[in-house]
């Protein structure tokens, strides 16, 4: 099992940047994937980013350009870089890994950009 701890969420102008972490402990040796997903108010949860085994990486296609996700090895963090903010990009951002076929997931961080 693993333990995710979210940070980095706030209020920013459209056209800002934010930049999320996620510090994984306990069985971080077994984690093969981490990313964040994201949930805005009345939409379902969809996938921002994810890293994969360290070195592959995937993105929506509405963020593509703008963020870039990167995972730490030593820390144990993986990090969500966003630039160019839109409002669009108003929502709860959640990390997770996943470990043997079971995904954990950290209790989320609001990112809010205002227009």
């Amino acid at each position: 099992q693993v333990q995710l701890v979210e940070s980095g969420g706030g209020l920013v102008q459209a056209g800002g940047s934010l930049r999320l972490s996620c510090a994984a402990s306990g069985s971080i040796f077994s984690i093969s994937a981490m990313g964040w997903y994201r949930q805005a108010p009345g939409k379902q949860r969809e996938l921002v980013a994810g890293i994969i085994n360290g070195l592959s990486t995937n993105y929506a296609d509405s963020v593509k350009g703008r963020f870039t996700i990167s995972r730490d090895n030593v820390k144990n963090t993986v990090y969500l870089q966003m630039n160019t903010l839109k409002p669009e990009d108003t929502a709860v951002y959640y990390c997770y890994a996943d470990i043997y076929g079971r995904r954990s997931w950290g209790q989320g961080t609001q990112v809010t950009v205002s227009s």
